[in-house]
């Protein structure tokens, strides 16, 4: 399949996985009343489900989902490891640390957020100071400081889980498991998403020679140091966007670049637009089937991810030589 013709397939993809979320839900909603309420809305409950609920929490959950297909592929050229994933690198450890820690003290929306940021952060700091040094990287230390991060937060958070009061876990659970219930307004994700996008696209030919090794990246010009350093803060950024925006959703990241890349989309040019699109219409369509698959209970959406990224990254993983 040609480049533009397997975006153009994807675009395709991504629209449909907006109507569907906008269509499917407790509340029947026809197709033509959708089409309706979107292009012309008129004061009603319909316009209420889908403008209020069912249209902001699609684009969350798209935008989620491409924010973590795009740090996924910008981990894996950085690291030179294709079972790399946005959360390798022991950020989400620390974000799902700093908020279960605000929700065991009762803290609303606007401080988990704050406090899941704040782990985050503290994260990144942790694994850039330990990982470089003297104006270069190591990378199998960036590696190994995520691993044994992870490693201490999910420690930290079992026990966070095993003092928590038994009204509170529920909850707690809900947003370690991906949870795009509580999911507000996502605008800056998606403008994160675009400048992300926008910038590593630009730099599509480095991302190419960089994938070779970087020796050979040096030897073509680029500044190995500088694109490094830029792809692990784009990553990261990207990484505590989608997770402040739906808690921990699984496998995208690490699913969907395999997955195009088994199409034989190598270069980042094509390959950084489709993984977001795809990881978009992915997780769009998770959670619509999260929230109307055992209606009206609302499941986690990270649920359904991992169900699905379980058996394709074991698929994956036993064509490896």
């Amino acid at each position: 399949m040609s480049r533009p013709l397997l975006l153009s397939v994807l675009l395709a993809i991504a629209a449909a996985s907006l109507l569907t979320a906008l269509l499917f839900g407790t509340f029947p909603i026809s197709f033509a009343q959708v089409v309706d309420t979107v292009l012309f809305p008129v004061p009603g409950i319909e316009q209420d489900v889908i403008w209020k609920l069912r249209l902001p929490r699609a684009l969350a959950a798209f935008a989620c989902g491409g924010l973590l297909a795009t740090s996924g592929v910008l981990l894996q050229v950085l690291l030179r490891n294709p079972l790399a994933d946005p959360y390798i690198l022991g950020i989400s450890g620390g974000a799902a640390l700093g908020a279960l820690t605000a929700l065991l003290f009762g803290a609303g929306l606007v401080f988990t957020n704050l406090a899941a940021l704040a782990g985050a952060l503290g994260a990144i700091a942790i694994v850039f100071a330990l990982s470089f040094r003297a104006g270069d990287w190591n990378l199998h230390r960036l590696l190994l400081t995520g691993v044994v991060l992870s490693a201490g937060f999910s420690a930290l958070i079992s026990l966070l889980l095993v003092l928590t009061p038994q009204a509170q876990l529920k909850g707690m659970l809900f947003w370690l498991m991906g949870d795009l219930s509580q999911a507000g307004a996502s605008g800056l994700a998606w403008l994160l998403l675009a400048i992300v996008l926008l910038v590593f696209t630009v730099w599509a030919g480095s991302l190419n020679a960089l994938a070779l090794g970087a020796l050979k990246a040096r030897a073509l010009g680029v500044a190995v140091g500088g694109l490094q350093a830029a792809i692990y803060f784009g990553a990261a950024a990207a990484t505590v966007a989608a997770v402040l925006l739906g808690g921990s959703i699984g496998f995208v990241g690490l699913m969907v670049p395999h997955a195009l890349r088994l199409t034989g989309v190598n270069d980042h040019r094509w390959l950084l637009p489709a993984a977001a699109l795809a990881g978009g219409s992915f997780v769009a369509l998770a959670d619509t089937f999260a929230r109307t698959a055992w209606a009206p209970q609302q499941l986690p959406v990270g649920v359904f991810t991992a169900l699905l990224g379980v058996p394709v990254l074991l698929f994956l993983l036993s064509r490896k030589p």
